[in-house]
């Protein structure tokens, strides 16, 4: 059972489902769970008694976040703690995906899973609330952390630069935020890899893992890579994150060191170019 159809990892997961056959999925979109009633996931496992239950949903509008905190910390953090209550009552194994502003980390140096969070905004404080309230009630999860997230049809980076690009000849993008850009459809096959394990092979090892596609870049190199490939004539001229000027703070460093999961599952994701290239090819698809 999964929450977050509709979104950019849920819609992934989806996308998979006939390469599980052994497994029944149940997606869920915002109709069929509201985070803001987020008690009526315990009816929902009543009926249908998951074994694990992915936890994909997220309030992920980072500046609107700043003034709309309530609502924020309602789906991230409060929702998320009676939902892990209800994985704890009913025995289910929860998976959370959450990001890399929880560490907000400026050590230049590729970030470890042991090493401090110092999270800065309400969604990055909400998120860490949310990590916490899984931690305080389970045993059996996986929490992972990944950052940058796009995929070739929702509302993101990638499917922005383009719209804009072909309609501008000039923008300014942040140059001083480094990190990695991650393709959600390899976030969900990661997340039913370590499912499949756990399951077929009693491979437990719960915890936190980052997971990010390999490299590292910034945003405004990213849309120049975007219109490089997709042949688009718009210039780009890096700003600083200060002239950007968002209401919300952003890491400027969010490079994530994802060898634990590696070592732990033999789960290794693409560069993150590669991963690009897929999904413009797949944009081409649509």
């Amino acid at each position: 059972m999964y929450n977050g159809l509709g979104g950019q990892v849920g819609n992934s997961i989806q996308a998979l489902e006939n390469d599980y056959p052994q497994f029944d999925f149940l997606g869920l979109s915002h109709k069929e769970l509201d985070l803001r009633e987020a008690d009526k996931i315990d009816q929902l496992f009543e009926k249908y008694k998951p074994s694990f239950f992915l936890q994909i949903a997220a309030y992920t509008a980072v500046d609107k976040a700043e003034t709309d905190i309530d609502d924020c910390r309602l789906i991230n953090a409060i929702s998320t703690n009676i939902i892990a209550k209800a994985c704890k009552k009913h025995q289910v194994k929860m998976v959370y995906v959450s990001s890399d502003y929880v560490y907000h980390s400026t050590v230049g140096s590729p970030i470890k899973e042991t090493d401090a969070n110092e999270p800065k905004g309400v969604y990055a404080i909400t998120k860490l609330e949310g990590e916490i309230a899984i931690q305080n009630n389970l045993d059996n999860y996986y929490i992972f952390r990944t950052s940058w997230v796009y995929d070739s049809f929702g509302q993101n980076f990638v499917n922005t630069m383009v719209r804009l690009g072909n309609k501008l000849d000039h923008l300014k993008i942040v140059s001083d935020q480094i990190g990695t850009p991650t393709y959600a459809p390899d976030i969900a096959k990661s997340i039913m890899e370590v499912v499949q394990q756990n399951i077929e092979k009693s491979v437990k090892h719960y915890g936190v893992y980052n997971l990010s596609n390999q490299s590292t870049t910034n945003w405004a190199s990213f849309a120049e890579e975007i219109f490089v490939r997709e042949k688009i004539q718009c210039e780009i001229t890096g700003i600083s994150t200060e002239e950007f000027g968002a209401k919300a703070p952003r890491p400027k460093w969010s490079v994530l060191d994802c060898t634990k999961i590696k070592l732990t599952f033999g789960i290794e994701l693409p560069t993150w170019n590669e991963s690009l290239q897929t999904c413009l090819d797949n944009r081409s698809k649509e």
